[in-house]
């Protein structure tokens, strides 16, 4: 195996692999505040969270991604372990919400790739291990939305070759030996778009057939370096490309939990943040109140957002039981409604906890050196990934009709 300049060890912190999912939690919730350290320039700068995905690696976060037959700690049904998923991310997206979605997106292809019947029993065993030793990063490739049609490959001698644009490619910002884990169109002997099958392929982000457009400019989630990449008639051989898998409700709602982990992290990130804001200048929000813990205003505040951050996280986790553990008797339906149901609660609690915190810590904490206007504009921007009424017609749908609607009436999938 070649040497990345740019890997890192998961004993580099002199700690073994971690031995539980729940360790993996638990190794992120001590992580956070290192994570957090890199927040504000990761924000200011709109610079790859590198730091922190190094960190992640060496803590062995990835373990919870990698199979147990290839020492890892995914166990069981595909979604496995998929509430500690969910609880990991929350941890580190509160530290900050880019490195929160970088890692993520990781998490995700993983499950795609090693359950992949078609992907090459030795590549599976590779990746494995660079997850595991040399913190390895994925990009879910998938958006063509603004670009120039669909992704497209063609067969031709030993593999595939794969040509066209993706828009949107977070956690691309590491490049290097990192894969871009790309959804396209393969084409059959008669080249019509329309007679192709979906399939995926592994490219690497320093293939030098891939142009990176550099192009992520947005208000929030700075970091995740979201750009925009060209596919120029890339080869990719036999071996590292794959049939894409049916789109199944289940699916759907691993990937709406995931959405939710995300905007739940960065609500609870805030109202963190802010409280520690508080608890420094203690100035309460009326001259009648001696210090903020007297002030009784801001407990209500506080109170309320803690109440619906709670709320939400508590329906988030328990569709996660549901998903993991498909012999509880839940259907794929019910988990499918369900995830529509967790990411509207928590975008919402997090659009509003971090839209609210100004009000509690006052004028002063508007000043860039804090930059706590983050929390909001990475809660905006990803709550505006996909219409929150879009997902509450679905699930308006269901209650009246007694049945889930077609999800490709509701989603592009």
């Amino acid at each position: 195996m070649t040497t990345d300049p740019h890997s890192t060890d998961a004993t580099a912190a002199g700690l073994p692999l971690p031995a539980t999912p729940r360790e993996v939690v638990e190794r992120a919730r001590l992580l956070r505040p290192r994570l957090a350290e890199d927040a504000v320039e990761i924000d200011a700068k709109g610079v790859d969270p590198t730091r922190n995905m190094r960190l992640i690696g060496e803590a062995g976060l990835n373990a919870i991604s990698v199979p147990a037959r290839f020492g890892g700690l995914w166990e069981g049904p595909p979604f496995g372990g998929w509430r500690q998923v969910v609880e990991t991310l929350v941890e580190l997206a509160a530290a900050d919400g880019s490195t929160g979605q970088c890692w993520v997106s990781t998490a995700l292809v993983c499950r795609e790739v090693f359950t992949a019947p078609g992907l090459d029993a030795a590549t599976k065993e590779q990746l494995a291990s660079e997850l595991l030793h040399e913190g390895r990063r994925f990009v879910a490739s998938n958006a063509e939305t603004g670009g120039t049609g669909k992704v497209v490959a063609r067969r031709v001698a030993g593999g595939i070759r794969v040509s066209g644009v993706k828009t949107f490619n977070t956690n691309s910002g590491g490049g290097g030996r990192d894969l871009s884990c790309v959804a396209f169109t393969l084409l059959g002997a008669d080249g019509q778009l329309e007679n192709g099958t979906r399939h995926h392929a592994l490219i690497r982000l320093d293939d030098p057939a891939l142009e990176a457009h550099h192009d992520w400019d947005n208000m929030g989630q700075r970091g995740t370096y979201s750009q925009t990449i060209t596919y120029r008639d890339v080869f990719v051989p036999d071996g590292r490309h794959f049939p894409a898998q049916p789109v199944d409700p289940y699916f759907v709602g691993a990937v709406l939990l995931l959405h939710a982990g995300l905007l739940q992290g960065i609500g609870e990130g805030a109202l963190e943040a802010a409280l520690a804001f508080v608890r420094q200048l203690n100035r309460p929000s009326m001259p009648k109140f001696a210090t903020a813990s007297q002030d009784v205003l801001m407990h209500r505040q506080i109170g309320e957002m803690s109440t619906e951050l709670a709320a939400s996280r508590a329906l988030m986790l328990a569709v996660a039981d549901d998903l993991e553990t498909p012999g509880r008797g839940v259907s794929a339906e019910e988990v499918a409604v369900g995830g529509f149901r967790a990411k509207v609660a928590s975008t919402r609690a997090g659009l509003d906890v971090t839209s609210r915190i100004h009000d509690l810590t006052g004028a002063r904490s508007t000043a860039n050196t804090y930059r706590l206007d983050r929390f909001w504009r990475n809660a905006r921007t990803f709550g505006s990934h996909d219409s929150v009424d879009v997902k509450n017609a679905f699930i308006g749908a269901c209650e009246l009709d007694g049945r889930l609607p077609s999800l490709s009436d509701y989603l592009r999938v």
